[in-house]
């Protein structure tokens, strides 16, 4: 199936206020929030407790869907970690519930305007760009990340922003295409910030 006239946007809630964190959605014309979180709270910031933002995105008519579990960044099975106890994201991107997460979001994509959210204001700090976004963009789908200034970057600028922290070719080299500088730099980033703390112990889905 070719999903080339699909897309999907990308968001981080970082210390945004509510407010603003609405505007954004609004003025991107969001319809509804997929949050990748694994666990969909935020001990600083209340207003993005599942429970709280569900209620404020109900009041804006955005939709609401918790996928923290099929594409969350601290998955719980153990076998996505490293002997350090760092998430490996190709392992992540292999499970069969990370693939039947991101055929949801396809089709969820395929119905209405969709932002995927995470905590992270940077995108490239995120795996909502550094794996998430990554697969659906190999599976044809155009991703935006909305930037907490209010405008967004495409994936295909954020990964040349990757890129070039690593100072890896653009266009790749007579040893690699693209894809492959691009997989490298993942990689490099993905040790930097992916989560280290092991899989967890108990799960917590919600507070208010």
């Amino acid at each position: 199936m070719n999903h080339h006239k699909l897309t999907a946007f990308t968001i981080g809630h970082s210390n945004h206020a509510a407010e603003w964190f609405l505007g954004l959605l609004r003025n991107h014309r969001i319809e509804e929030l997929v949050d990748v979180r694994s666990m969909p709270y935020s001990r600083f910031y209340p207003q993005f407790n599942q429970k709280r933002l569900r209620a404020s995105l109900e009041k804006a008519a955005v939709g609401y869907d918790f996928m923290g579990v099929e594409l969350g960044g601290r998955p719980a099975d153990p076998s996505c970690y490293d002997n350090d106890g760092r998430v490996q994201y190709d392992r992540l991107g292999a499970t069969d519930a990370f693939k039947a997460g991101i055929r949801r979001v396809i089709r969820r994509a395929a119905d209405r305007r969709i932002a995927m959210m995470c905590s992270e204001k940077e995108p490239l700090h995120c795996h909502r760009t550094l794996l998430i976004a990554q697969v659906l963009a190999q599976n044809g789908l155009g991703v935006n990340h909305i930037l907490a200034s209010d405008d967004f970057e495409d994936h295909v600028a954020a990964m040349d922003r990757l890129l070039d922290k690593f100072r890896l070719p653009r266009h790749g080299d007579m040893f690699g295409f693209r894809e492959q500088q691009i997989a490298e730099a993942v990689k490099r980033q993905a040790r930097q910030v992916a989560y280290a703390g092991g899989p967890p112990r108990t799960t917590r889905r919600r507070q208010s």
